[in-house]
């Protein structure tokens, strides 16, 4: 017996960002009624791919960013987005107004929009619709009085700390969301001082971040099996669109779980991931941790960011390659080598290394992993700037 379905209305979004914003708020207004679904797409080629309906329980159709590998239609139901948006509220200390610095096309900036709407609460957005710390001193200051929320990723944290004004602008915030990459313990400890800061972890499956400094959401719960985190409740999404080859969505009892990439542990109760399980780097027979290489490398004074991992070698298997930013020239790398030799071992010292200006970043900001494997594995073995 076939399941109940919906139409999925494509919902193209302008490029005017107060547009944008308007038109994402009447369309989720209108799937909350259950007579549809919307799939936000930023142009019309997106949305001939899409089939005419989905399950009835659906809400919206959202694209994971695809930063390691083919983006997934995740379908995201009503009750998913009502649990993640009340348990977010509730968390926060209250609905707020919020500031839109991500693209609402994907989990991130769709739920700073969809909380806003269901929490009968406002949207600023950037002037021109482009993020950069001058446009977010300016928005800013152009919200009303009242709770202030923002969601960001670590790269844009790092710029906003950089320039005075985005920094005093950051102070204006009662909570500022942190997500899509780890933030290291330095701009953590930066951002700290001006604001509530709260490091979320989620994913697109998950409605977004579902865990708030180590410590899940309401209704959700965590768990680690075989090393991997799993996430479960009420938040998670009924799946993929189509076949995506083998689902990590399954249900135990009455709960739904979400089997993620992501390594982790508990520690004093909370839950700390410590990298994707495709992080850790196979050289010479020898695993070692991505992450843990590029804490060591951002920990060194003039490392802004650094980007790890492995690059194919006939002799090895894999070498440590490492893409990092610097904010001032690096005339010798040994001393970066010999930083990481103390903390990791021989086995964790980069043999490649590949200085930027900026990092790479998809349209949602977040880091583009396939474009720093690829600037890593078409550079000789000596240290080259891109």
């Amino acid at each position: 017996m076939p399941h109940p379905a919906i139409p999925l209305t494509p919902l193209l979004l302008p490029e005017d960002p107060d547009a944008a914003v308007e038109t994402l708020q009447r369309a989720i207004e209108l799937a909350y009624t259950g007579e549809q679904a919307i799939a936000p797409v930023t142009d019309s080629a997106q949305a001939q791919q899409l089939p005419p309906t989905v399950p009835a329980t659906t809400a919206v159709l959202l694209s994971t960013s695809g930063s390691s590998g083919v983006p997934k239609r995740t379908l995201l139901s009503r009750n998913a987005l009502l649990a993640s948006a009340q348990a977010s509220a509730e968390r926060l200390g209250g609905a707020g107004d919020w500031l839109l610095c991500l693209p609402a096309g994907f989990v991130a900036g769709f739920q700073v929009i969809s909380r806003a709407a269901l929490g009968g609460t406002r949207v600023t957005t950037l002037p021109g619709g482009h993020f950069d710390p001058a446009a977010f001193a300016v928005a800013a200051r152009r919200m009303p009085a009242g709770r202030r929320y923002a969601s960001l990723v670590p790269t844009q944290v790092t710029r906003l700390l950089a320039g005075a004004e985005s920094r005093s602008a950051l102070g204006c915030f009662d909570k500022i969301l942190i997500g899509g990459a780890r933030l290291d313990e330095e701009t953590g400890r930066r951002l700290r001082e001006l604001t509530d800061a709260v490091v979320t972890y989620g994913m697109t499956e998950t409605c977004g971040g579902c865990v708030y400094d180590g410590v899940p959401l309401r209704g959700v719960e965590a768990r680690i099996v075989d090393g991997l985190i799993h996430l479960g409740g009420d938040v998670v999404a009924d799946g993929y669109l189509g076949d995506a080859g083998e689902q990590p969505f399954y249900r135990e009892g009455d709960t739904r779980w979400y089997r993620t990439s992501d390594r982790g542990h508990w520690a004093q109760d909370l839950l700390v991931p410590t990298g994707r399980v495709d992080d850790l780097i196979n050289t010479g027979g020898v695993k070692v941790s991505a992450v843990a290489i590029e804490q060591a490398l951002t920990g060194i004074p003039g490392i802004e960011s650094a980007v790890v991992m492995g690059v194919p070698d006939r002799e090895w298997g894999e070498l440590v390659g490492a893409y990092i930013v610097t904010r001032r020239a690096i005339p010798d790398l040994e001393p970066l080598r010999d930083s990481v030799r103390r903390r990791l071992g021989r086995a964790a010292v980069p043999k490649r290394f590949v200085l930027g200006t900026e990092l790479p970043l998809l349209p949602n900001s977040k880091i583009d992993r396939r474009a720093v494997h690829q600037r890593l594995t078409t550079t000789e073995s000596e240290p080259t700037h891109a």
